[in-house]
C-alpha cells in the first residue's frame, strides 16, 4: 500500500476528523533526507494499514498546513490522534523510532 497524499484541501478530513490515528510526512520533491525516510514512510503504511493512516504532505504544494502546525525544516513527522498533535519527529531517523512512536499511538 502506498502512503496516502494528504493535501491542503484534505487535511481536515483526513487527518483532524480521522476515526484513526494518523501520521503526517512533511516533505519536499528535493529535500535529501526526506527521500531518505520515504522507504520507512512506506513500510509503515503497508505494516499498520486499517490501524493507522500514514501519509505525505508536499510542503511546496501544500503551504497551509504547514505553516499552520509550524512546520520549519523537512522531513518534519507529525503523529496525530483525535485532530491534535501528540508526538513530532524531526529529521531522518530509524525505522525503529517511528515504529515506536506508532506503537504509542494505538
Amino acid at each position: 500500500m502506498k502512503p496516502f497524499t494528504f493535501t491542503d484541501d484534505n487535511f481536515k478530513a483526513e487527518v483532524l476528523d480521522s476515526e484513526i490515528p494518523v501520521v503526517v510526512d512533511f516533505w519536499a520533491v528535493w529535500c535529501g533526507p526526506c527521500r531518505m525516510i520515504a522507504p520507512i514512510i512506506e513500510e509503515l503504511s503497508a505494516a499498520y494499514e486499517g490501524k493507522v493512516k500514514i501519509g505525505k504532505l508536499d510542503v511546496d504544494t501544500n503551504p497551509q498546513s504547514a505553516v499552520a502546525y509550524g512546520v520549519r525544516s523537512i522531513p518534519t513527522v507529525l503523529f496525530f490522534k483525535g485532530g491534535q498533535v501528540v508526538d513530532t519527529i524531526i529529521g531522518a531517523q530509524s525505522k525503529a523510532v517511528f515504529d515506536q512512536k506508532i506503537q504509542k499511538l494505538l
